[in-house]
């Protein structure tokens, strides 16, 4: 809380990391806990459906989604505005938490609070925090990009202060050793925290005064100036939205032989889904062919609607949502 004192401006903590790598598990976290501090929460999420909502715990924290695009170029610009919106609501919260979405360069949305005047005068970047996935991180580390195109998951790593190296209960120690030594090799100065399900004390993430401008500098000379970069484009989304309810067993079978199929392809799936004969949501969160699955709140009198999302490459649109609907009880809804 050292800075909070000397600095009267709204500090603002941005949760990045790859797809998967627990930063909803993160988020709720910081708002299940008894802290007494009032967060606005920014969440952007890479897709037309969003699942994100849906899957963070009732609390009275104001939430705002982005869901039109990636946080870090098509929709700066919401950001922005968003943020504005908040600093004229200042009385009502202590601290601003971002949640990007899992292809998200952090360094454009570091960028926000350095080009714009309006939130350099009114907003102080506290920390970049990522999550990393150690059973799946060297995968996506070590992987060979197309010229120009960046690989999102070094950039993560590489802009942060601090690195919750999560889910290690799923790495072996010399997986983890393997890991901590691709992330040293690409960002030697960030703290980094072994984590399971993202459990990391709050005061060592939240106004942790950790971003250091200068330091970015260092390493990167042009960090301030307006650059564009390459998202890589053989990742996609494809989303999946109707009403009605699906067979439990015929949801299972299709799960199963997807991510046999296609799991290497799948780096992210979400769902919260209608089955047949339960009064509750099921939810289901995958990376790669680890799946899991949870009974999530009553639909009560709610439409049911299903919503899935799968994020990867060589994704086939219509055979998903074909396949998909087989599994629902009446072909009509």
């Amino acid at each position: 809380m050292s800075q909070s004192t000397e600095d009267q401006r709204i500090p603002v903590t941005v949760l990045t990391g790859f797809l998967g790598s627990g930063k909803t598990t993160l988020l709720n976290r910081v708002l299940q806990e008894n802290h007494g501090m009032r967060i606005a929460v920014i969440e952007n999420e890479f897709g037309e459906v969003g699942i994100d909502d849906a899957l963070i715990i009732d609390s009275e924290e104001e939430i705002f989604e982005m869901n039109n695009g990636c946080i870090c170029c098509t929709v700066r610009g919401d950001l922005i505005r968003i943020l504005g919106a908040l600093v004229k609501r200042r009385d009502k919260f202590d601290r601003i938490l971002i949640e990007t979405t899992g292809l998200a360069d952090p360094a454009p949305v570091a960028q926000t609070f350095f080009v714009d005047e309006d939130m350099q005068t009114h907003c102080r970047l506290d920390a970049i925090i990522t999550l990393v996935d150690t059973h799946h991180a060297l995968e996506h580390l070590n992987e060979i990009k197309p010229e120009g195109v960046e690989n999102e998951s070094v950039e993560q790593v590489a802009f942060a202060d601090k690195i919750v190296l999560n889910k290690t209960d799923l790495a072996t120690a010399d997986d983890i050793a393997a890991v901590t030594s691709r992330i040293r090799s690409i960002n030697s100065e960030a703290q980094i925290l072994p984590a399971t399900f993202a459990d990391v004390p709050l005061h060592e993430i939240l106004d942790v005064g950790a971003f250091d401008l200068d330091r970015i500098m260092e390493t990167d000379p042009t960090f301030l100036e307006q650059t564009d970069h390459q998202h890589d484009l053989s990742v996609t989304s494809v989303g999946i939205e109707c009403e009605g309810s699906v067979d439990g067993d015929l949801l299972n079978a299709w799960l199963r032989t997807l991510l046999a199929r296609q799991g290497t392809d799948i780096f992210r799936s979400k769902g919260i889904l209608s089955i047949e004969g339960n009064d509750s949501r099921f939810v289901f969160q995958g990376v790669h062919m680890l799946l899991d699955a949870s009974e999530g709140k009553p639909w009560g009198e709610e439409l049911r609607t299903n919503r899935l999302i799968f994020i990867g490459r060589n994704l086939d649109r219509a055979e998903l949502e074909s396949s998909f609907k087989a599994c629902l009880v009446s072909e009509g809804l």
